[in-house]
């Protein structure tokens, strides 16, 4: 039973709007006034969130509003912060909470996912882009680094050398080199990002929800990971679902041989 006191409604967001589907939940980030820079109002609304999608397990589809995703961090906020701020790791553990989620997360990204926009959506399972998608890392510039996660999650998706390039030289990744470099899953019309965004999370839903739990938890575990392969397909192979599944895809095959043969 969830916890009334954690939970939000759609309405009790304020830079945020979130919608709840049957299967998933999409959270637009909302602050137009400031290109969707991501606030300490939006950090706490954003683990509400969490809150919910770890109580209630679904997709998550994590977007921005305006054709921009995040511009970045409030910058205004990010100079009132000193050493003791820095060590709350006020963004970063809220960004590795959405990494931990239970089900798989899909960032949308069309405009500018810049500094903690860009991080965010690295921390999602999956990215995809519109045309006019850049992700870029410009803290330096700032006189700080890119401290929730992107120092060591940029390399693990697009590699050291690439990584470099944008945490170092202070190159941002359009759309097509976002794609060659393999952080985004694909390249679509503007207009149809969202649509194309969901029918990807349709896609997923159509999986057993328990399979793609256990996949992202051994898919994320550290290291070479034999035995938790082993516990998590046990227990997949003592589930219905399993059964259901697999006895329909045996039934359908039946049926198509005797019908090639007829």
């Amino acid at each position: 039973m969830s916890d009334p006191s954690t939970e939000k409604s759609a309405g009790d967001y304020d830079t945020l709007l979130v919608e709840e589907r049957a299967d998933r939940i999409v959270v637009t980030l909302h602050r137009p006034a400031s290109r969707n820079a991501i606030s300490g109002r939006m950090i706490r609304e954003l683990h509400a969130v969490c809150d919910q999608l770890e109580q209630h397990p679904k997709l998550l589809l994590l977007t921005g509003h305006g054709g921009v995703f995040a511009g970045g961090a409030d910058i205004a906020e990010l100079l009132a912060r000193g050493r003791d701020e820095a060590l709350q790791g006020i963004n970063s553990r809220l960004f590795e909470r959405v990494r931990r989620l239970p089900m798989p997360t899909l960032a949308a990204v069309d405009g500018w996912a810049l500094g903690g926009g860009a991080e965010l959506s690295y921390a999602c399972d999956l990215r995809i882009a519109g045309p006019d998608a850049v992700f870029g890392n410009p803290e330096p510039g700032l006189g700080i680094l890119a401290a929730a996660g992107a120092c060591w999650r940029l390399p693990e998706l697009v590699g050291e050398s690439v990584a470099k390039q944008v945490l170092l030289a202070g190159r941002t990744l359009d759309a097509a080199a976002a794609l060659a470099a393999g952080l985004v899953i694909d390249v679509v019309p503007a207009e149809k990002l969202l649509d194309e965004a969901h029918a990807l999370l349709d896609r997923m839903a159509r999986s057993s929800a328990t399979a793609l739990r256990l996949t992202k938890l051994v898919v994320d575990s550290p290291g070479a990971h034999p035995v938790a392969d082993d516990l998590a397909q046990a227990v997949l192979f003592e589930g219905q679902d399993k059964r259901d599944r697999m006895t329909r895809f045996l039934n359908t095959r039946g049926l198509e041989r005797r019908s090639s043969r007829a």
